[in-house]
């Protein structure tokens, strides 16, 4: 890499942000010492593009395929992830393979059997109130030889919010944008992740907010594989229900893409080297322009002439924009991302085929003598290749996480120590529940949970107007340690007294 002074302005980005902290300022202008491995980290990060690549190769280095970064490493340096090292021409990996047992010590041990599942779920238990009471079941049995409780309680939640993922490229509306429900704000929109749209709904400022009520009806709502309709400030309308594909601006969505335009072009690499001379693969985060891919020059493909309007991100990879076009991206007219084409290396009757990452829309073209892209039919070849990324593209689907936080008062009605349940909760010697499902428990402090809401079942879920939504948990533990924690013993209950009554307050025989 080469450092142009006069377009260099001090700023200290590459500086900051080299890998390898090679990069450093000597008289307000970026010099790049010796072990530079061509990450182009630097490249990326200029603001006055006073960075440019030297076309040559490092001597003694050795070119790393492990990622599309390529770095050269010279001997006896690494690359810039410092995860592989050139030793005499070989590249070898920093550090050893570890197998289970070099990683057991540092796992949390799993819970006995005899604590999952719970003997009894939440769901019409009732609640806690107030919470220094027993919760309202609190249940004995016997299980291989060992005697278990299981505490439930239906409890209400501030702290609770609910993780949204929409499956779509379509672009709904930008990061941090606010979601109204029936024209209040109850949500936002968070950073997109593979190949989803990703909202946040509730949280313990916006239920005691103004709008408290909405955001509490809103996530029970959602939790409950209800139908809802929200709207993004700036963005989409959505209509969302967990299972069910989502309808943005009142278009059904049908695909979820099978991956970014970079990962699409090394999973159909071998379809892509037949399809045509070059492909390009629209997508809002990562466009890919096949010969110039780690994938195709794999392959053996040269690097055709044709440069993209979009950002370069490493070869062949190239940053998107978002938008209502192909892929994502603001492109209407696919043959838009073609900034230039240089005819010394794509020759006319060259042909390229463009496509999203759905396959769901495509066009082909071959280059003219006047070095002009013009539609064409597509070729058997290229349909095949259309045809395997549709066919590798799930359904789109609405699915939510349940995030609840039970790490306050509602302990009281558990046990008369709190910190000794929370203490048992993260050690695995009292297992969690919602409504039965399998939780997550974020480590730290506190008991915070994510649950998928499609494990637990239907209208298990409710609100309060204090505001706050109620979940149904359950704590199952071996009874002497629900004895060391305090427990409720006096409210117990053998589950064979219990089950006769379950039917009562429901109006059952």
């Amino acid at each position: 890499m080469r450092i142009d002074e006069e377009k260099c302005n001090g700023c200290g980005l590459c500086v900051r942000d080299c890998p390898l902290g090679i990069v450093h300022l000597e008289n307000k202008k970026a010099v790049i010492a010796e072990g530079c491995v061509i990450c182009r980290t630097c490249f990326k990060v200029c603001p006055k593009q006073a960075v440019t690549e030297l076309q040559t190769l490092i001597p003694g280095s050795v070119t790393c395929g492990k990622c599309p970064v390529a770095c050269q490493i010279p001997e006896d340096k690494t690359g810039a992830c410092r995860r592989f090292i050139n030793q005499r021409g070989d590249l070898l990996r920093t550090r050893p393979l570890l197998t289970y047992q070099d990683v057991a010590a540092s796992m949390a041990p799993e819970p006995r059997p005899e604590i999952k599942p719970p003997i009894i779920t939440a769901i019409g238990a009732g609640g806690t109130y107030p919470d220094c009471v027993p919760a309202p079941y609190i249940v004995t049995d016997r299980r291989n030889g060992v005697d278990v409780v299981t505490v439930v309680t239906e409890a209400p939640l501030s702290y609770s919010s609910i993780k949204v993922k929409i499956d779509t490229d379509l672009s709904i509306g930008l990061e941090g944008a606010p979601v109204k429900f029936e024209g209040r704000t109850v949500g936002m929109v968070e950073t997109e992740e593979y190949g989803s749209k990703m909202l946040c709904v509730g949280g313990i400022n916006r239920l005691t907010g103004k709008a408290g009520f909405a955001a509490a009806r809103a996530v029970a709502a959602i939790a409950n594989r209800e139908a809802i309709e929200l709207t993004v400030k700036g963005g989409a309308n959505l209509k969302i229900e967990v299972g069910k594909a989502p309808v943005i601006n009142n278009k059904r969505i049908a695909k979820m893409r099978v991956g970014c335009g970079s990962a699409t072009a090394g999973l159909f690499a071998r379809f892509f080297e037949e399809a045509a001379d070059e492909v390009i693969v629209l997508d809002s985060h990562i466009t890919s322009l096949f010969t110039h891919h780690t994938a195709g020059r794999f392959l053996g493909k040269k690097p055709s002439g044709l440069e993209l309007t979009y950002r370069l991100s490493t070869p062949g990879r190239y940053f998107g924009d978002h938008g209502e076009g192909w892929g994502g991206t603001g492109i209407q007219n696919p043959l838009d991302i073609v900034a230039s084409v240089d005819t010394a290396l794509t020759a006319p009757g060259a042909t390229l085929l463009i496509t999203e990452t759905t396959g769901e829309r495509f066009a082909m073209f071959r280059l003219n003598e006047d070095g002009r892209f013009e539609p064409m039919e597509i070729t058997d070849a290229a349909r095949a290749a259309i045809q395997a990324i549709s066919e590798t593209c799930q359904e789109s689907r609405v699915s939510a996480v349940y995030v609840g936080g039970v790490g306050g008062s509602a302990r009281a009605g558990v046990v008369k120590y709190p910190l000794r349940l929370t203490r048992a909760v993260h050690s695995r010697r009292a297992v969690l529940t919602c409504g039965a499902a399998s939780v997550f428990v974020l480590p730290g402090g506190g008991i915070t949970f994510y649950v998928d809401v499609e494990q637990v079942q239907r209208g298990a879920f409710t609100w309060v107007p204090t505001p706050a939504t109620v979940c149904p948990v359950e704590y199952t533990m071996c009874l002497d340690d629900y004895e060391a924690m305090g427990g409720h013993i006096e409210a117990m209950k053998p589950f064979s007294a219990i089950a006769p009554l379950r039917y009562r307050h429901a109006g059952g025989d």
